[in-house]
């Protein structure tokens, strides 16, 4: 190891022991008297995170489930029942990943994410696909994009999955190149990163000593705490005629209005944050989570800090490992998927990616030594300019 890196991380290293060790001999006053919660924030809050103060609320939503018809808010049966839950305080991303932020991570450990790789049947069957059906062994590298030219006289709307008429695979779509292989990151530096899998997410979160959201940290971060409110600004979808966040305006998929100025994604903070200082916690991407997914998981999820079932299974993508993201993105409209609701829940397979999803992070109390020890290792290496 060059000497100048050896004394840098020696040196950063330092800081940080001195840093946890003023924090760990200060009294503990982070959790509440009565039921041991993490409310408090117990330390100096990372750069370009915020705080949610540890709480109780009611996760999820217990309106009468009716047919879409009569239902313009597209409840979906996954989100029953509604069910208490208890959560540590966290800090979270303020906005979800940028590509700019995401170009750092790759720079310092030369990362290729899933999209970009040359795949096989076999790196496919090892996440959990049922591969019967694949006609090639090798698959190009690439990702889901939507496919404007899709068939509108075959378009058929009466059976679940009917999104995925309007969607296709193009080779070389990935995170620098989100419309396909001629396109660039050019203007598009502070938008969220986009075409990552949850092992791209997975492994930008273990770089920065911080991990991905629980579901219900997730749905009480947007819900500014666990408020009883429909969206993150309130519970009136565009208060005064204004657009509060990035999604998709006329009906799905055969009108597009473009009304909110932006047809895809955004840059982060183009629309209010909500009470607690969180943007793009509503639409411009659909954001994962740490958790699997399971259509019937509040039946039997714990109070105290859930995370998800220990098998997931979703009736619409059987042979597949599912994931939970939350959120929405800017494909979320008012006549099929209302993602930018506070409770609404989403899910992606975790072998594939697309153009309407990314990720943001959280670190908890647990995790200060590591995440301090990761953001010393990180600078030190920047400064020395050298990459992993």
């Amino acid at each position: 190891m060059p000497k100048r890196l050896y004394l840098l991380i020696t040196g950063s290293l330092m800081l940080c022991a001195t840093l946890l060790a003023a924090v760990l001999t200060t009294p503990f006053v982070g959790r509440t008297a009565s039921s041991g919660l993490v409310v408090n924030e117990p330390a100096t809050r990372p750069p370009g995170m915020v705080w949610v103060p540890g709480g109780e609320f009611v996760m999820g939503t217990p309106e009468y489930l009716a047919p879409n018809s009569e239902n313009p808010d597209r409840i979906k049966l996954d989100e029953h029942p509604a069910h208490e839950v208890e959560l540590d305080g966290f800090w979270m991303d303020a906005t979800p990943v940028t590509n700019r932020e995401f170009k750092r991570f790759v720079d310092q450990t030369n990362y290729v994410t899933f999209a970009e790789r040359q795949l096989t049947r076999q790196d496919f069957a090892d996440r959990g696909v049922n591969v019967s059906g694949f006609q090639e062994n090798v698959i190009n590298p690439g990702s889901m994009c939507f496919n404007p030219a899709f068939n509108r006289t075959q378009l058929v709307r009466d059976r679940p999955g009917w999104e995925h008429q309007v969607w296709k695979i193009v080779d070389g779509a990935d995170w620098k190149h989100p419309d396909g292989p001629k396109s660039s990151l050019e203007g598009l530096w502070d938008h969220p990163v986009v075409h990552i899998a949850w092992e791209d997410a997975v492994a930008y979160c273990q770089w920065a000593g911080k991990r991905l959201p629980t579901e219900a940290e997730f749905e009480y971060a947007a819900r500014n705490g666990g408020q009883d409110i429909k969206y993150p600004w309130g519970n009136e979808f565009m208060p005064q005629g204004k657009y509060m966040a990035n999604f998709w305006q006329g009906e799905f998929p055969t009108e597009r209005r473009n009304e909110d100025g932006h047809l895809n994604t955004s840059p982060v903070k183009s629309f209010p944050p909500n009470a607690l200082g969180l943007y793009d916690i509503a639409g411009n991407v659909w954001e994962w989570c740490s958790d699997l997914y399971a259509t019937d998981y509040y039946q039997y999820s714990p109070r105290r800090n859930p995370q998800g079932p220990q098998a997931g299974f979703d009736p619409v993508q059987p042979d597949t490992v599912v994931r939970v993201q939350r959120g929405g993105s800017f494909l979320c409209n008012i006549n099929n998927c209302t993602g930018y609701r506070t409770r609404a829940r989403g899910r992606g397979d975790v072998a594939s990616s697309s153009y309407h999803n990314g990720f943001r992070c959280v670190v908890d109390s647990t995790m200060l030594e590591t995440f301090q020890t990761r953001q010393a290792e990180i600078a030190a290496a920047e400064q020395a300019g050298i990459r992993r």
